[in-house]
């Protein structure tokens, strides 16, 4: 990236310290595509200048288009760049005092974000809401779970781990007419319930999949970022846990541990036979020497 013209005008570092926080409170509470976060993490590389930048000097820097500087400002809830310019050089004059100590370094704070998620998470997670759509999910016969995309892993993670307790959870991550077909398989061999993971970037086949499945009798629990959205409305339960967009690609922490006691849940509420089948597995791993000490 190259440095603007004006590169050597900055301002003191209490004062770059105060336009920094206010840079990272602005991002923190929205979504940006890629373009919009290269440009953030441009502005927050250089805190001491970033009040002095023009449209055109992040543009020629970044290596995007003006109008998508434009667009960074409107996703960001501003008119345009220069009211989201003001709004940085009013850190200038407010009385905040910076936070004591250096500045904290750009991936601790990406961590930091995503531990503010996980509080959030826990403390929007009913456990008597999760035990219901748990038990739902135990109950079908099969439990088709869907992810494509950046889902998919998701989807795999909590297929591998049911299936070590339930008898027949069917993971799908192909889109389209493969979709349609092994959804409808499901529900004919007695499937109740699909599960589905939709996280941002949401696929269009994952909507039309799930327009399908309810077509196909089946009911639906999304594990999504939103509780609104052009997802949760084909949903008949929708869990959220909160993403991160402060690293180059969304950072799945809070729907990992969701996933993770939505697995837990429905374990528990499968027929203590089903349930016992985790120790059988432990005690023939032990036999056959599947895993290394510890």
């Amino acid at each position: 990236m190259s440095e603007p013209v004006d590169a050597g005008v900055a301002v003191a570092s209490d004062d770059a310290s105060r336009v920094a926080a206010r840079l990272r409170e602005l991002v923190e509470g929205h979504r940006l595509s890629p373009a919009q976060r290269r440009i953030a993490r441009y502005l927050l590389d250089r805190p001491d200048r970033a009040v002095f930048l023009t449209s055109v000097d992040i543009a020629e820097a970044v290596g995007i288009s003006q109008p998508s500087v434009t667009r960074f400002a409107f996703a960001l809830g501003f008119t345009g760049f220069p009211e989201f310019r003001d709004h940085l050089r009013a850190a200038l004059r407010d009385g905040r005092q910076p936070d004591a100590g250096p500045a904290p370094d750009p991936i601790q704070a990406m961590v930091d974000s995503e531990i503010r998620n996980l509080e959030l998470l826990r403390d929007g997670l009913g456990a008597t809401r999760l035990g219901e759509v748990a038990a739902r999910l135990a109950a079908s016969r099969p439990l088709p779970v869907v992810g494509l995309r950046v889902s998919a892993p998701l989807a795999h993670l909590f297929g591998y781990l049911a299936a070590k307790a339930h008898p027949d959870v069917r993971v799908i991550d192909t889109p389209g007419s493969a979709l349609e077909d092994r959804l409808s398989r499901a529900a004919q061999a007695g499937a109740t319930w699909t599960l589905a993971f939709g996280l941002p970037r949401y696929p269009r086949e994952l909507r039309e999949g799930l327009i399908w499945a309810r077509r196909a009798g089946l009911r639906v629990a999304l594990v999504t970022d939103h509780s609104v959205g052009a997802l949760a409305e084909h949903a008949d339960v929708v869990l959220t846990a909160p993403v991160s967009s402060q690293f180059a690609f969304d950072s799945q922490a809070a729907p990992s541990v969701l996933c993770a006691a939505l697995v837990h849940s429905m374990v528990y509420a499968l027929p203590t036979e089903e349930q016992a089948a985790i120790e059988e597995f432990e005690n023939t791993a032990a036999e056959r020497r599947l895993f290394l000490p510890e």
